[in-house]
């Protein structure tokens, strides 16, 4: 697998730029012309996968993006911010050839979160089913979530939405609408899921009150799980994510409605989960790591969050219960970041979200 990297490192365009930080760093164009690409996932044998919002997944193999997409994924329904989101190899893909694919699924006046799981079979993912479809279903085209995340014990964390014009519901349990859900692979509830003896909630529910969490990251070393949340205007956060907690959307919020009205009086309510950091003006934040690698070990532990609105990743320092932004980086790059990750080699990966998206590479420039 290491050959892989060395040569996808080899392979990629070099640019060179200066951090007003720590150190300098080089970022290398390992593909670009990618449609809105959404998510960055590795297969064991190094191989790349990138999602395209329109509905594509594309392989980087050797350094290069290959010319035909993966057949056999479902077509989403797109439009706005609808389409193609996450892709997640399953932790035994090795053995099971497994991916898990977020999308919203339908059309403009009926449409939903769904999360499907298939064989990937050479360039064709096959026998496809379903794992997850939030309820209800809405008529809107925004605020999905739909990102991922196994845990060490093998469930997989989903993120839900409010689709916007449905936010209130992020307070009820008894729909999918604002929470993260927790699932066993096939898509069952885990016998210890917070919720599940509560009659008046899904069992589903893992978490809830967000608005809309569009990174998701959980430290290797310490077992926490961390998300990053659009709130809207201003109120964009940082959370450590707890069975059962209620994180307060939309009754306790930072932020104002996108007309300037308050949404709530309150910044923090009893009973509910304060974010550890607020962004005010918004970052709109989307895609979220915990660097853990030896190629920038001042980083070690730190949180990289991708900024929409701020073209930047936001290095964050969690302590004791606290989180402080230390820097902005990759402001050079100059394009909106939806995913950050960690590669298995330790470098930094992001990808850009534009028309003719970038994947890109950040190592020292040392």
């Amino acid at each position: 697998m290491m050959k892989a990297f060395a040569r996808l490192a080899a392979a990629a365009a070099l640019l060179v730029f200066t951090s007003q930080g720590f150190a300098d760093y080089r970022v290398e164009t390992v593909a670009e012309g990618l449609e809105h690409p959404w998510s960055v996932a590795w297969l064991p044998d190094g191989r790349i996968l990138v999602t395209e919002r329109p509905g594509r997944l594309r392989v980087i193999e050797d350094g290069q993006l290959q010319a035909d997409p993966v057949a056999g994924v479902p077509q989403p329904h797109v439009r706005s911010q609808a389409g193609l989101f996450e892709v997640v190899p399953a932790p035994d893909f090795t053995d099971s050839g497994l991916l898990y694919l977020s999308y919203a699924s339908g059309d403009s006046a009926d449409n939903t979160l769904r999360v499907v799981r298939g064989t990937l079979e050479g360039n064709r993912l096959e026998g496809l089913e379903e794992v997850f479809r939030a309820q209800p279903s809405r008529g809107t085209s925004v605020h999905y979530g739909g990102r991922m995340l196994f845990l060490p014990d093998g469930t997989l964390l989903i993120t839900v939405g409010d689709a916007f014009d449905y936010r209130e519901q992020a307070q009820n349990t008894d729909n999918h609408l604002g929470s993260i859900v927790r699932l066993n692979p096939d898509g069952s509830v885990p016998e210890d899921n917070p919720l599940l003896h509560d009659r008046n909630a899904r069992p589903e529910i893992y978490s809830f009150g967000h608005r809309n969490i569009q990174g998701l990251a959980i430290d290797p070393e310490t077992g926490t799980v961390w998300a990053n949340e659009h709130g809207p205007r201003g109120g964009d956060e940082i959370n450590r994510i707890l069975p059962g907690a209620n994180y307060g959307w939309p009754a306790a919020t930072h932020g104002v409605d996108y007309s300037g009205a308050r949404i709530s009086p309150y910044q923090e309510l009893p009973g509910m989960e304060s974010p550890l950091l607020v962004w005010t003006p918004a970052t709109a934040p989307s895609g979220l790591a915990v660097y853990r690698g030896g190629r920038f070990p001042d980083w070690d532990g730190n949180l990289l969050s991708g900024g929409l609105v701020s073209r930047a990743v936001h290095r964050l320092e969690a302590d004791g219960g606290q989180v402080t932004e230390i820097e902005r980086l990759f402001e050079s790059v100059g394009s909106r970041i939806r995913d950050v990750r960690v590669s298995p080699d330790g470098a930094v990966y992001l990808l850009t979200d534009d028309a003719r998206g970038r994947l890109l590479r950040v190592e020292p420039d040392r």
